[in-house]
């Protein structure tokens, strides 16, 4: 895991990337909040959706519910970025687009706009 951090309208936001998924359930999901937050002090998280199991985007598992509130738990901001174009769930659109209109939770298709969205206060 590789983890960057920078400064965008003086507000600090890691940058996390890996070749392997870092988040597979809950467990793994605190486990990234905790390196990150004590590694950078930073709550403000951008991360590739391909370090996310594919379980996550199934919503029937439940696992997307689960991790997402230990995010806002810890008043942790993530923004996810990929295409999510490649799902055809009617509920997993609803969910990214509910998710996207709030202040804490993003799915965003580049690290640009995820670097200014997590800018915002």
């Amino acid at each position: 895991m590789k983890i960057d951090t920078i400064i965008e309208n003086n507000i600090e936001i890691t940058m996390v990337s890996s070749s392997h998924i870092l988040i597979k359930d809950v467990q793994s999901a605190l486990d990234l909040i905790g390196t990150v937050g004590f590694e950078t002090g930073c709550y403000r998280i951008v991360l590739d959706k391909s370090s996310i199991s594919e379980e996550f985007f199934d919503l029937k598992t439940r696992l997307a519910g689960e991790i997402l509130q230990k995010f806002i738990n810890y008043h942790v901001k993530i923004a996810i970025v990929g295409d999510f174009s490649v799902y055809t769930s009617k509920s997993l659109r609803d969910f990214i687009y509910e998710s996207n209109r709030g202040e804490n939770i993003f799915f965003l298709p580049d690290q640009e706009q995820a670097i200014r969205k997590l800018s915002i206060v």
